[in-house]
């Protein structure tokens, strides 16, 4: 009942992803033109796994998974990637919650029956409370494919029903910064929905960031040509069909902080934040996210928010709400693969690498004890 079919990203996907996800679990960053923006600026080679019901007439899309193909050292070695492009922050496929069992081990198939395809695949950034999580697990216990799970996180988030910190320290200071800075001037929030606001609003964006920390590193967007021209092309794409806007914190028209958004379905993602060095103290990214919230809950179509961040960044500091996230590595081939041995290693060693840069990092930052001299009695 359920065909499964491998393509690239096709603008002609649009109409059926729409249908898909009023049904579906949300995942912006399957969003076909997302996909046909990295596809098109060479950002990423991606494989899109459609699945259908053969059922209905004409037959219906019930499930939606794009996989990045990517070579890494040894270079002959190539996997597949969960998250379809560098900047996606979801790897969990979209699934009409009514077929979720039978698309799960369809695609399944799919990957490991390919030739084209490679059948090591990195889950980054997995949500293991989406209905197809459990299923996957089981299906790949049944098949008995070998598999590592690498990490389990929590990523803040928030929902119209939970999650909004109303009262405590960090409301206070919310309260107290807003106030500060109204002092400075006229405060307001813009987050305007249209096309064209939007691109001249995330070229703001995009200045704000380089003139931050992440220029001085190397590591804002505009730090690299491919990857500013794929994020111009990809935000453009999502907000010709309203699923993109930028929020600014302005002071006198003066825009101090951005937030870029994204939309699908009824969840919004924060995907990207900067904000002015020269107004730290006054919290802006905080206080921007803050009102955004708001916002976004006080009229329908949003009834949740993903942060698409760690759980040590300011945002669990705004949100109570967690989602559980699970970085996994699978085999899909028969036996364990000198690939699944070989990445399985590199992802091991690059963790226990980030793990003793952030012990030394919290080493160099912690506050040395100050000696204390004791007088010598008279």
């Amino acid at each position: 009942m359920i065909s499964v079919t491998i393509c690239s990203p096709d603008p002609g996907l649009v109409t059926p992803w729409e249908n898909l996800v009023s049904r579906a679990s949300s995942n912006v960053f399957m969003n076909p033109v997302a996909l046909k923006a990295a596809c098109d600026t060479g950002f990423a080679d991606i494989h899109v796994l459609l699945a259908w019901d053969e059922t209905e007439r004409p037959r219906r899309l019930v499930g939606l998974w794009a996989l990045q193909a990517r070579k890494i050292f040894p270079y002959w070695f190539t996997r597949l990637e969960g998250l379809p492009y560098n900047y996606a922050f979801l790897s969990s496929p979209v699934i009409d919650p009514g077929f979720v069992a039978d698309v799960i081990p369809a695609f399944l198939t799919a990957i490991a029956d390919s030739a084209a395809l490679p059948r090591v695949v990195n889950l980054h950034s997995l949500d293991a409370q989406a209905p197809s999580y459990e299923v996957l697990l089981r299906e790949l216990a049944v098949r008995g494919c070998e598999t590592l799970k690498l990490s389990e996180t929590a990523r803040p988030v928030v929902t119209r029903e939970f999650g909004v910190k109303k009262s405590g320290a960090t409301r206070k200071k919310l309260r107290q910064d807003w106030n500060r800075l109204s002092a400075l001037g006229t405060v307001g929030i813009v987050n305007e929905r249209t096309a064209e606001a939007t691109r001249e609003a995330f070229e703001t964006f995009l200045t704000l960031e380089a003139e931050s920390w992440k220029g001085t590193q190397g590591t804002a967007l505009l730090c690299d040509d491919a990857d500013a021209a794929f994020v111009r092309r990809m935000i453009a794409a999502l907000a010709e069909q309203g699923n993109a806007s930028v929020a600014l914190l302005q002071v006198d028209g003066r825009a101090i902080a951005a937030q870029v958004l994204m939309y699908c379905g009824t969840t919004a993602y924060t995907w990207k934040t900067a904000f002015d060095a020269e107004y730290a103290r006054y919290s802006p990214g905080s206080l921007l996210v803050d009102k955004v919230t708001e916002e976004l809950f006080s009229s329908p179509g949003i009834d949740a928010i993903n942060s698409c961040a760690a759980e040590a960044s300011f945002m669990s500091q705004l949100w109570a709400g967690r989602r559980t996230m699970v970085d996994m590595l699978v085999d899909l081939g028969p036996g364990k693969s000198l690939g699944f041995i070989s990445e399985a290693a590199r992802q091991l060693g690059h963790g226990h690498l980030r793990n003793l840069r952030n012990r030394l990092r919290a080493w160099v930052w912690m506050p040395q004890p100050r000696k204390v001299e004791i007088a010598s009695p008279q």
